[in-house]
């Protein structure tokens, strides 16, 4: 089994040990995917963050957090933006992986689900999008904001819930944003409306 197809085991297996009733509607009656796409590793600088990090938290997050760790070198990191949208900086820490969905290492045309890369130090303005999204960070202490009210700060494990079209912020002070993603009911692959300033 490759680190890529073991990554997709943890996704699931931690997911389906949460309790939570919101994270079991969600997920409920999906068919994980089991056909592989045959998908280039592709780096981007924000990996390096990755990288350097010790296992920030234990317990479940932290094994998810080394199934990701171990894949690393495996996936197709991406970008959903380009540099007319936030700049170069940006650019170099930020970064996303689909490990399964409409382009993803496991085809699944219903839901879409991976991992979200911010380094230190990023402001990720409001946008929104028609899908229905669910966060889970790995990594304790950033910041989010949704539907333009103050940012507050979430920890790993938290289930961060953004209904469609809700509009969301993310912040990150001196530490990395690791965190597991869940889209569903709208344009998996669609890029999202930018509606906040960079700061």
């Amino acid at each position: 089994m490759s680190a890529v197809d073991s990554l997709l085991v943890a996704f699931r297996d931690y997911l389906l040990s949460r309790g939570d009733p919101m994270l079991k509607h969600f997920i409920g009656g999906f068919d994980w995917p089991t056909a592989g796409r045959s998908l280039a590793p592709r780096d981007l600088p924000v990996v390096a963050y990755l990288r350097e990090l010790d296992r920030p938290v234990d317990g479940a997050e932290g094994v998810l957090f080394d199934g990701l760790s171990a894949a690393a070198e495996e996936l197709h990191w991406a970008q959903t933006y380009g540099i007319t949208d936030f700049g170069s900086d940006f650019l170099q820490r930020y970064g996303w992986v689909e490990l399964f969905g409409t382009r993803g290492h496991f085809a699944n045309e219903k839901m879409a689900g991976g991992f979200l890369l911010l380094g230190p130090d990023v402001h990720y303005p409001d946008h929104h999008h028609e899908a229905e999204e669910i966060y889970i960070p790995l990594t304790d202490g950033s910041l989010w904001s949704k539907d333009a009210q103050p940012f507050l700060p979430r920890w790993s494990g938290e289930i961060i819930h953004h209904p469609s079209n809700i509009r969301h912020a993310m912040r990150t002070e001196d530490q990395p944003l690791v965190a597991l993603y869940l889209w569903r009911g709208g344009p998996l692959a669609q890029k999202s409306i930018i509606s906040g300033r960079m700061q």
